[in-house]
């Protein structure tokens, strides 16, 4: 195993995580199979009872881990799955650790931060970096396990150690599913209290695995003053960063512009790293998606093979190709090292065929499931192709997104890319307008509560009538309810493209309920405890005690159950999904639509017609098509599996409806 960590100084926010990111994505491109872990110093064991204005969104994970939002940024680059150990906090380790000496695991001993706390560590990032994360190295692990169980309990495991052999083949030759490289990010900065045992940690870790096992790199600002790029702050982060022990074999700085080759010279010779070559500019560029281009554009791909000594990576079966099938050859003609460098006609021309408006060919998809290097390299075809035609678009859609936390769009991170990806695919540039939910509600008495007075109640609505499309995203707390409720309305009266997620989709059961069945006092329990018409209910198996971990989580399975609505028309929901009769999403909810309401609600014309297995949970909800355009609602969070080459299903539905396109996508079949 190859590990390469990322740390960062000066500020943070600095964008390591879309670093870490995109340098996945080109080893991907370069064949390799990559997984990451990204370290959290703070104490909380989980971010799941963190504010979002504090901390951004919570992203959760197939297993139900509430995590870091930057697990969502190496999910949607790398398309993998993570898991929760994927995701390491200081109360996690402490919490483990402090288990064992519970336990008697050390034998007496006196607990230290050395060597126990560390241990833990560097144990932890050992375990998880072997962990599958992709599809085919999952199924090779769980038919594996399954050969494993069978035999320890004396029954004929053939057939599951031919699914395991057959997943190792999958997941690109020697036979074990695990990744080749395991990148991991430091969160905060060097020289903070809290990330000081973390670095310890790596100092001794990089000795634990070797030094071709082990690359050290570092994100730094680069700020322009008087039109001169500064580099104190980097001699000092990496000055901070030495004095533990660790040195970088790369430096990436962040910059407005394009870094000067004095610039990166002065770093180089400062700093300790091999000449300018390893200081890479990573400056603002038109889309996010250029950053793993701007990376192998200079080179870095070569830097780790050297350092890491790549191609010694044992059963690599002929996967790597550092040529990235030629895609390597093309990054001189892409322009992004140059001032104002971006878009090129002849760019899109020279990478040729790839994809269109799909998804990148995955191995599941070859017939016979290997990966061999021209299928890994395609795959970066395709993402350049993506890349640079996203700068090309023209045609906008006005998608209004109705949110109670809009101060900090970080609340919302995983909308927001699940909402690009959709206009990808569309090829349509997102216009995004935010609008705060309780800005909808006429109550004028309570400014100070945010509530807002008469001018933003009007900005507000003004901002709805001139929507394409509308999303409403989950939330907690009574703030803004009313609001959501009332963009439910407006959208299913007007025939404006809806899409509710979680409380979204509670908010359209309330509205419909209230505005069509006439309950008009209908209300969720969380907001109404007292309703006679309880149309949303809090979940009975759900701890009313502890708030940390104790949703419902994670994957689950929604059934359509009712494909057809009673006008003969199919479900749209299920025809994004390509008229799968399963789909498995991601939750994370403690309120359900009330099951004994269900049958007047679905008579009445909203329509569940996705369920789970006891068929007794909603989970999707539509009008038909012959009544709106499209108005669909999931309790599920169809955003955290979105990928910019395989846009979510439900949002892309939205973009086609808002773009006037989704009739010529049911009349083709797709």
């Amino acid at each position: 195993m190859k590990y390469i960590v990322v740390t960062g100084g000066v500020v943070s926010g600095l964008g390591k995580g879309v670093t870490i990111s995109s340098m996945g994505r080109m080893l991907q491109g370069c064949g390799l199979r990559v997984t990451s872990i990204k370290i959290d110093p703070y104490l909380n064991v989980d971010a799941g009872t963190m504010s979002p204005f504090e901390h951004g969104e919570t992203y959760v994970l197939d297993d139900g881990g509430e995590t870091d939002l930057d697990l969502g940024n190496y999910e949607r680059f790398l398309s993998v799955s993570l898991t929760s150990d994927h995701n390491i906090t200081t109360g996690k380790v402490y919490r483990n650790v402090i288990g064992k000496e519970r336990r008697g695991d050390y034998l007496g001993k006196t607990v230290q931060v050395v060597p126990h706390i560390t241990n833990e560590i560097q144990e932890w990032i050992e375990r998880v970096a072997h962990v599958p994360v992709d599809d085919a190295g999952r199924r090779h692990w769980e038919a594996k396990e399954e050969a494993s169980s069978a035999t320890r309990a004396g029954v004929d495991g053939t057939k599951a150690a031919a699914a395991s052999d057959d997943g190792g083949r999958r997941a690109g030759g020697g036979g074990v599913g695990v990744a080749d490289v395991c990148l991991i990010e430091v969160g905060g900065t060097v020289g903070d209290i809290e990330s000081s045992v973390f670095l310890e940690a790596l100092r001794q870790f990089q000795f634990r695995v070797g030094p071709t096992n082990f690359c050290l790199t570092f994100v730094s600002l680069v700020p322009i003053m008087g039109e001169e790029q500064k580099t104190k702050p980097t001699q000092h982060g990496v000055r901070d960063l030495r004095s533990v022990g660790l040195s970088p074999t790369v430096i990436f700085c962040r910059c407005k512009e394009v870094l000067e080759e004095g610039t990166k010279a002065k770093i180089a010779s400062f700093c300790h790293v091999d000449g300018p070559g390893c200081v890479l500019s990573v400056h603002d560029v038109s889309n996010v998606y250029h950053v793993p281009l701007l990376l192998l554009e200079q080179k870095l791909h070569r830097i780790l093979a050297d350092k890491l000594k790549l191609h010694e990576i044992p059963d690599l079966d002929g996967r790597l190709d550092l040529t990235m099938d030629g895609v390597e050859g093309t990054s001189a003609s892409w322009n992004l090292l140059e001032a104002g460098g971006g878009t090129n006609e002849s760019v899109v021309d020279a990478l040729g065929g790839g994809s269109e408006g799909g998804g990148a060919t995955t191995a599941t998809e070859e017939e016979d499931g290997e990966i061999g290097t021209t299928m890994m390299s395609r795959s970066m075809v395709d993402w350049a192709r993506m890349a640079f035609k996203l700068d090309r678009f023209e045609d906008e859609v006005r998608i209004v997104v109705v949110g109670k936390y809009t101060g900090l769009q970080d609340s919302y991170l995983s909308v927001i890319k699940s909402l690009k990806h959709a206009s990808m695919a569309v090829e349509r540039k997102l216009d995004l307008i935010w609008v705060e939910a309780a800005h909808l509600e006429n109550d004028f008495d309570n400014e100070e509560d945010g509530m807002g007075g008469e001018r933003e109640y009007a900005e507000a609505w003004e901002k709805m009538k001139s929507a394409h499309g509308v999303v409403v995203p989950g939330g907690f707390g009574t703030r803004g309810f009313l609001g959501k409720v009332l963009a439910a309305k407006f959208c299913r009266e007007n025939s404006v493209p809806y899409l509710g997620v979680c409380l979204g989709f509670q908010a359209m059961v309330v509205e419909y309920s209230r505005n069509v069945l006439k309950w008009e006092d209908a209300n969720s329990t969380e907001f109404d405890d007292r309703t006679q018409n309880p149309v949303v209910i809090f979940m009975p198996e759900i701890d009313k005690e502890n708030m940390g971990g104790t949703m419902r989580l994670g994957s689950r399975n929604t059934y359509f159950t009712h494909p057809i609505h009673d006008d003969g028309s199919p479900s749209i929901t299920r025809i994004m999904y390509g008229n799968a009769a399963v789909v498995s999403e991601r939750h994370r909810h403690r309120y359900e639509v009330n099951p004994d309401r269900v049958d007047a609600i679905h008579d009445a014309g909203l329509k569940f017609v996705g369920r789970d297995e006891s068929g007794t949970r909603m989970e999707v909800a539509e009008l038909p098509r012959s009544i709106h355009p499209y108005y669909v609602g999931c309790q599920y969070h169809p955003e955290f599996k979105s990928r910019p080459l395989n846009p979510s299903p439900p949002f892309h539905g939205l973009l086609l409806a808002a773009s006037g396109m989704l009739d010529e996508y049911v009349k083709g079949g797709k």
